[in-house]
């Protein structure tokens, strides 16, 4: 949409999140929060936060039948995969993404953390599928204005709030215009 240029100047990089802007018309990222897990020359990928699935941890994989929390759509791809970020230091050799968040890692910490009741759904985050963009590709998206690039990442956001309202929540976070977008209706003609 011409009207909607903003234009916000950081980039994208591991760590950062990717706010669909409020009209983009993919139904795979319609008012989305994307957390850039690495972001390169190869390509980028990352996990749709807020876009939960209807099936719980424990219906994707047997070996999780003591976790009974919902598990995210991450994205388009590969969705017979099953991913995962956390805050935990009781998981060891995941991959840091910011300060104290972390994809993947053991996942055998991870079932016995879960069979033992010792990981709690604010502590991580299942996703089937990720967000994946080849080379180029997302910063051509980013030119046609697709997404809003934001470096205000807490883990209160990530981890605790709730999937219905992150997208607003996380541009209202940014203040200034990205508030006002943060109130635009899911279809403009309502306005």
């Amino acid at each position: 949409m011409e009207f909607f240029r903003y234009r916000n100047k950081l980039t994208p990089e591991r760590g950062r999140l990717l706010i669909s802007e409020p009209f983009l018309p993919d139904p795979n990222f319609e008012r989305t929060v994307v957390l850039l897990c690495e972001h390169n020359e190869e390509g980028s990928f990352g996990f749709v936060l807020n876009k939960p699935s209807i099936l719980k941890a424990s219906e994707v994989m047997d070996e999780l039948k003591n976790f009974e929390h919902e598990v995210f759509v991450g994205g388009p791809v590969q969705q017979d995969t099953l991913h995962f970020i956390h805050r935990s230091d009781k998981i060891e050799n995941g991959e840091p993404i910011l300060e104290n968040i972390f994809w993947g890692g053991t996942f055998d910490q991870v079932l016995l953390l879960a069979d033992t009741k010792q990981l709690q759904p604010g502590e991580i985050k299942f996703f089937l599928g990720y967000s994946g963009w080849g080379p180029g590709q997302l910063d051509e998206e980013l030119e046609q204005d697709s997404w809003i690039v934001c470096d205000f990442v807490t883990e209160e956001l990530l981890f605790e709030t709730e999937a219905g309202l992150m997208w607003r929540k996380a541009l209202a976070n940014m203040g200034g215009r990205f508030s006002v977008y943060a109130n635009y209706p899911v279809d403009p003609n309502l306005n």
